[in-house]
């Protein structure tokens, strides 16, 4: 996996959360999983002009969606049904820094889904690496490459639509408001 522009790694004791308590885990990572389909399908119905962008969102929404499903499998196998949504303080956070202006608003979209990204393929290297059951251990390397590669994707989708200097300078403030984020959130066995 590429090197990550994440300032700062995830707490260990977050992993200790998550392992001890991986059933409640596996039910946010599926709400997750739910999410960020539905984030692909408004990002691709809010810019239907923008053709690279709705031919990358509509497949990342069948992927995420196909992680869902993943999931869910995970979740029916240990004898459990879903649990219903809870606001994630993580993605919260970081929508509160999008700008709504009309010309600003597409990159922050993007840029934000980029670190939620990146966050997320750091997290579930460290599950895959502290697992020990061959299919689930091979499930989350499998996740954690598929989020590199959609940290990589909301990045080259910024760079086809806005200067790279506008991008690099924003880019790093959400950087810093990604690090001060994830540094206040509560420790507990959730994805973010």
């Amino acid at each position: 996996m590429e090197e990550t522009p994440l300032l700062i790694e995830t707490n260990p004791s977050w992993l200790q959360a998550v392992l001890r308590d991986f059933d409640s885990f596996l039910q946010d990572h599926a709400a997750a999983e739910k999410k960020a389909s539905g984030m692909a399908i408004s990002m691709l119905s809010h810019y239907p002009d923008r053709i690279l962008l709705v031919t990358k969102m509509a497949d990342l929404a069948i992927e995420e969606l196909t992680h869902y499903r993943e999931v869910l499998r995970w979740i029916h196998s240990r004898g459990l049904v879903t649990a219903p949504d809870t606001k994630d303080l993580y993605v919260l956070g970081l929508r509160q820094v999008i700008r709504k202006e009309t010309d600003t608003y597409l990159l922050d979209r993007l840029l934000t889904a980029s670190v939620i990204e990146a966050r997320g393929a750091e997290r579930f290297a460290l599950i895959a690496d502290a697992i020990e059951i061959p299919p689930l251990k091979n499930f989350y390397q499998s996740l954690a490459k598929s989020e590199a590669r959609h940290y990589r994707l909301f990045l080259d989708l910024a760079q086809e639509y806005f200067d790279s200097s506008v991008i690099e300078l924003r880019w790093n403030q959400i950087l810093n408001i990604e690090a001060k984020v994830v540094s206040e959130l509560p420790i507990r066995a959730a994805l973010h």
